[in-house]
C-alpha cells in the first residue's frame, strides 16, 4: 500500500494549529546547513516574503537543538563526505 504525501502530512503532529513534518537529512548535510545558517546574515537573504525568512531561521533553531555545534574538523569531514556523493 503506497502512502501519499498528503496522508503522511495528515499523520504528522500538531500543537495548535501548526503541523509538524519529519524530515530526515545525512547527519553531513544538517552540519553544513548549520554552519551555513550559523554564518549567514539572513537579513541578507533575498526572499519574496518575510515567512522564507522565517523558516530559515526555525531551521537553524532546530538544527541548533539537535546537533552540537561542530567542530572545524567536523565540518570538514561533512564537506568532503557530500562532495564525494553529488552528482
Amino acid at each position: 500500500m503506497t502512502t501519499s504525501n498528503s496522508e503522511r502530512k495528515r499523520a504528522g503532529r500538531t500543537v495548535g494549529d501548526m503541523e509538524f513534518v519529519d524530515v530526515r537529512l545525512w547527519e553531513a548535510d544538517a552540519v553544513v546547513l548549520f554552519d551555513w545558517l550559523l554564518k549567514t546574515d539572513l537579513d541578507r537573504v533575498p526572499v519574496e516574503h518575510p515567512a522564507q525568512r522565517q523558516a530559515l531561521a526555525d531551521l537553524f533553531g532546530r538544527l541548533g537543538h539537535v546537533l552540537d555545534v561542530p567542530s572545524s574538523q567536523q565540518l570538514v569531514d561533512a564537506l568532503e563526505q557530500i562532495s564525494r556523493h553529488m552528482d
